[in-house]
């Protein structure tokens, strides 16, 4: 079946996620710039959140346009990667507000969890166009994603000693996404 549908409707879910995170950001009280001060730990949650968002759709149209078709398989692996960014709003509105461990641990299980569902999103792409394709070429053995995930799943654990420690290492694999990944651009070009 063709992938259309599948890219359209989860543009769809993200951009509403991005809409539920920014309804989020309430407007102060005052009118004077100390009314600011208590939204900053909201404000900087909203922003690494629309960050990762932004991060997965950009990555997902590039895997996406690495392949062919769908099929069954690769809608479910969409919808399970799907499912853990919608929980992203909740995670970011309870760590905004509560900047404490359990808050900033649970953000990153949310972060982990959405890691490894476009693991098997990628997989199940590859697996549907076989080894030799060009997005199994150009995923190759996937370094910067396994680094991501066992980043995530040192970071968890660490944000129960100290918070900022856990949110400095979700800090640290958004960046290393944003620098721009083009190992599916070369393939495609090649």
């Amino acid at each position: 079946m063709g992938k259309g549908r599948l890219e359209a409707f989860s543009d769809g879910v993200m951009a509403i996620i991005i809409t539920i995170m920014v309804l989020e950001l309430k407007v102060p009280h005052g009118a004077e710039m100390g009314a600011l001060r208590p939204l900053i730990p909201i404000f900087l949650s909203y922003l690494l959140s629309f960050v990762n968002v932004g991060i997965y759709w950009n990555n997902h149209h590039h895997l996406l346009q690495a392949v062919r078709q769908v099929n069954g398989r690769t809608l479910w692996a969409n919808l399970h990667l799907l499912f853990w960014l919608s929980l992203i709003p909740f995670a970011t509105a309870w760590m905004g507000e509560n900047f404490t461990n359990l808050p900033v641990a649970l953000y990153g299980v949310v972060l982990f969890m959405a890691a490894i569902a476009y693991f098997i999103l990628t997989h199940a792409l590859i697996s549907h166009h076989g080894q030799d394709s060009t997005l199994a070429t150009a995923v190759g053995r996937d370094w910067k994603g396994k680094v991501s995930l066992l980043i995530y799943a040192v970071a968890i654990p660490l944000s129960f000693v100290k918070s900022w420690l856990g949110c400095a290492l979700y800090v640290l694999v958004a960046i290393t996404w944003l620098i721009p990944d083009r190992r599916i651009e070369k393939a495609l070009r090649q």
